[in-house]
């Protein structure tokens, strides 16, 4: 483990067919009004939100709603949370729904209480500047995975005007203060989702597995969670009421992106760069756009992390070694990966997400440039992954 860190994670996790009675426990700590933030009304539908309010009323809460959080939410919807947490005098954000609406929920927080003359967008996601006004609690409950948002300070805003898809992690003081998790809750979603988000947890993972050359705790961790997620995924997508593979997926995805693995780790977020940046120009499904950028971007880095290419062909994938040059072994496990990907309906191309090349250096001009990993890019490094992706 190379270099010195602190390690805190203050989200409280309920996980299980009950974990919504956690809710009890967790309300009586928190102020009279509740903002309840959600997506496009499934939660309607699947008897999630008549369970919720039922809680919130026994508790005696004064409960205001902010509905409609799109799939990657945007700044002008980010204003409008803002102005009902306000009006709301929202002593506590229920955020119920997938990564999205955990990450807007938490844009909300720290924006609810600055100052009217103070832009949210240049402040967190461009000048990246900390927190430094009250932070109205959030509180999490699952429907969806795959960002790890629910045990993080990640959150994610798209300015559909600036064509930029950026994410602020904070610090830990914006972390949920709890977050429900509930495999079942993710029975309903549609599959494409569904693999859409286990793909964004394996790219989490891979990011902060492909860095440093040191022997690494955390990395050892990561093929445990990364062999122990592909398993679970080949039976969700043949069985997607499997409760086991669900169940898994959910603690993964969790453990996933929660700052665990991540310590000692220099970690490599250029994929999700990419990705995002995709997804600015097309509104595309954001594990989909990572899905379709990560086999080339990972070929072009692979000659300099070489061994942890190997490694990760050999302990993840299986391949044998015999007989083969390192770049052999770490090309096959790339392609033993890419067909693992297509086996359980991936997209691995941006053609197939609406791009063309005459977007390519649009995009490229969206994509933020990361150090950290084997290989900082240049734009026209990302101009070639790019053409590279389609």
């Amino acid at each position: 483990m190379l270099g010195n860190f602190t390690y805190s994670n203050p989200t409280k996790l309920y996980f299980g067919k009950d974990a919504l009675d956690g809710l009890n426990e967790e309300l009586p700590k928190y102020g009279k009004n509740v903002l309840l933030i959600y997506g496009g009304g499934s939660i309607k539908k699947n008897g999630i939100y008549d369970d919720v309010i039922n809680i919130l009323k026994a508790n005696g809460k004064n409960i205001f709603e902010d509905a409609g959080v799109m799939p990657n939410p945007t700044y002008d919807k980010l204003l409008e949370g803002i102005e009902r947490a306000r009006t709301a005098k929202a002593d506590l954000i229920l955020a119920v729904g997938g990564g999205s609406v955990c990450d807007y929920a938490k844009a909300v927080s720290v924006s609810v209480n600055l100052n009217k003359d103070i832009d949210a967008w240049d402040k967190y996601y461009i000048r990246f500047d900390d927190v430094n006004c009250p932070i109205v609690p959030v509180g999490c409950v699952l429907t969806m995975v795959g960002t790890g948002s629910e045990m993080n300070g990640g959150s994610v805003i798209t300015n559909t005007k600036q064509k930029l898809k950026i994410g602020h992690v904070f610090g830990d003081n914006v972390f949920p203060k709890f977050s429900i998790l509930n495999p079942e809750y993710t029975f309903t979603l549609p599959q494409y989702q569904m693999i859409a988000g286990i793909y964004d947890i394996m790219s989490h993972i891979l990011e902060q597995y492909f860095s440093g050359t040191d022997d690494n705790t955390s990395d050892y961790i990561m093929e445990g969670l990364l062999k122990s997620l592909i398993n679970s995924a080949n039976v969700a997508v043949k069985n997607p009421t499997d409760y086991t593979a669900r169940s898994n997926i959910m603690w993964i995805a969790t453990w996933a992106l929660n700052t665990l693995v991540a310590k000692g780790k220099t970690t490599d977020w250029e994929v999700h760069m990419l990705g995002q940046a995709v997804g600015a120009h097309t509104n595309a499904t954001h594990g989909m756009t990572l899905s379709a950028v990560s086999i080339p971007y990972y070929k072009y880095i692979m000659p300099y992390g070489l061994d942890k290419f190997v490694r990760y062909a050999v302990n993840v994938w299986g391949i044998d070694e015999k007989d083969k040059s390192k770049e052999e072994i770490a090309l096959e496990g790339l392609e033993s990966m890419k067909n693992w990907l297509k086996q359980i309906g991936l997209v691995l191309n941006l053609t197939d997400l609406g791009v063309t090349k005459d977007m390519i250096e649009n995009i490229a001009d969206s994509t933020l440039i990361m150090e950290g990993g084997y290989k900082v890019l240049d734009r026209q490094d990302i101009i070639s992954i790019l053409k590279a992706s389609l």
